[in-house]
């Protein structure tokens, strides 16, 4: 089977997100099930500038009709190592400087004004490019909106890529909250007929909407977790959008993302003092204590719990319930805090604020460090994720695999990867942390307070702890769930595109 993935960015060439580690590491498991796959990103300049990986010119250019005018594509091909015996898979990077050499992918404060003209152009460049494969590609797989029109394309306009023709389309959303709206005028530039722009199809309140273009003119569509592929389709997870979605719901399916687990992997992590696993999980995370409280300017770990938050300071992850928690706890002496993030410069200063208040309890970083990250999830013994909402979530992934235990709120895929512990749940050995549902502070804290009980009656905590570690979230794991998708593509017709 030949696949095409296709997206905006890719570790470890360019990256804002958790899009980014899917489409790095996904093409890889794919590979080793046997695929054949392809990965095309634009040529960012950050790709060109990290040097992680040589880049070549392929030297293969070709004009893209942008609206009425042609825009130069110049084509870079690079690699993704293959492990385990699996080949390597060949990333292409769509090249053109007016685009894509800029200081950030999408913007800064703001979005860059042309995001739309920029994503017309690499949409359509990848579908010159694939056509000009030896071999003709038995999927496309599409990301988020950035690349929403490349099923419609592949539709709509099919003569003019034949050798497309015959391929399914899957378009993945990793997080309804980001649609690619732009103005109707734009429309123009994607050189798709006007009729095309209605309600049901391309239009939005008025306006372009890329993400639901994908939604409408893919053969199958797919989200993060089987859990948010429910909640999109009823508002508010739907972010407006949650009709087009439930009329795709016998053809969407939600698969929860993997982890990388050789950069994740505490037994052989180089951010770590001391590599560990189930039979020696106590004595690795003092270790990682140790290092970690050197690390923060103390003499010694803390003999307390250490209960840690690490990710974007933003609403969407919950920060004010974080605030809440630690306004709660702090002065319990239950506990220690640490809080690795940067984000709203608000909850920055009043995080401040609050961790000059308790010293000895509050330890603050704000930044991102990924070495610091993973010594941090060595480290803890607990890591809060109160979400507010959460498509797939990687961190608590992360967790499961260092033995520390997750409380999350129950959401997209916090709910489909953490059983709370409940105490059928943990006398059936299915439990793998701690979970609850109300957007309440007083909710939060009490699931850590049942954390908090159960680490005191330390068999049951670390037979916890050892059983969490052995659970896979590998991406082998969750490329089987995408084979059989594209195998249930390619035997179903194709899904029918209304003309109006």
């Amino acid at each position: 089977m030949r696949v095409l993935q296709v997206a905006s960015e890719a570790a470890p060439f360019a990256k804002t997100g958790g899009l980014a580690d899917v489409v790095g590491a996904l093409p890889g498991a794919l590979s080793r099930l046997g695929c054949h796959v392809t990965v095309v990103i634009p040529a960012h300049r950050e790709a060109f500038s990290s040097r992680r990986l040589p880049i070549e010119s392929t030297g293969w250019e070709f004009d893209v009709a942008v609206g009425t005018r042609k825009q130069k594509a110049k084509i870079f091909q690079s690699h993704l190592p293959g492990r385990d015996g699996s080949p390597d898979v060949t990333v292409y990077l769509v090249g053109n400087d007016a685009y894509f050499d800029r200081p950030t992918l999408y913007g800064g404060a703001e979005d860059y004004p042309d995001n739309s003209e920029r994503f017309i152009f690499f949409s359509r460049a990848v579908l010159e490019l694939a056509n000009r494969f030896e071999e003709p590609c038995d999927i496309i797989h599409s990301h988020d909106w950035q690349t929403g029109l490349v099923p419609a394309y592949q539709k709509v306009l099919a003569s003019q890529w034949p050798r497309l023709a015959r391929a399914r389309t899957l378009h993945t959303i990793h997080n309804m909250a980001y649609q690619g709206v732009f103005w109707h005028w734009d429309m123009l530039l994607t050189g798709i007929d006007w009729r095309y722009f209605n309600w049901q199809q391309m239009e939005y309140f008025g306006q372009l909407n890329l993400l639901k273009t994908g939604v409408v003119f893919a053969d199958t569509v797919s989200t993060v977790s089987p859990t948010y592929a429910r909640e999109i389709q009823s508002a508010p997870g739907g972010c407006s959008l949650e009709g087009v979605l439930s009329a795709r719901g016998d053809s969407l399916a939600g698969i929860v993302n993997g982890i990388d687990t050789e950069a994740w992997n505490p037994g052989n992590d180089p951010h770590l003092p001391r590599p560990y696993g189930e039979a020696d999980v106590v004595e690795g995370k003092y270790a990682a204590k140790a290092a970690l409280a050197s690390r923060l300017g103390h003499v010694a770990p803390d003999p307390r719990p250490l209960i840690a938050f690490v990710g974007r300071l933003a609403e969407q992850k919950g920060i004010g319930l974080v605030f809440d928690l630690l306004e709660r706890l702090a002065g319990s002496g239950r506990a220690r805090f640490l809080v690795l993030g940067t984000g709203d410069p608000r909850a920055e200063d009043g995080l401040r604020r609050l961790a000059a208040s308790y010293p000895g309890t509050i330890d603050l970083v704000i930044g991102f460090d990924e070495g610091l990250a993973h010594l941090v999830q060595g480290a803890a013994d607990m890591l809060v994720i109160p979400s507010l909402y959460e498509p797939c979530g990687l961190t608590q992934l992360y967790a499961l695999r260092y033995g520390t235990i997750p409380i999350v709120r129950a959401t997209g895929g916090l709910v489909d990867t953490v059983v709370d512990a409940t105490p059928e749940a943990l006398a059936d050995g299915t439990a793998s942390g701690f979970r609850f549902s109300a957007v309440d502070g007083g909710a939060f804290a009490h699931a850590v307070e049942r954390a908090l009980e159960l680490h005191a009656d330390t068999d049951r905590w670390q037979s916890l702890v050892r059983r969490v570690m052995q659970e896979d979230w590998s991406w082998d794991s969750s490329a089987r769930k995408y084979l059989r998708l594209y195998q249930h593509a390619l035997a179903s017709p194709p899904t029918p595109v209304r003309v109006p």
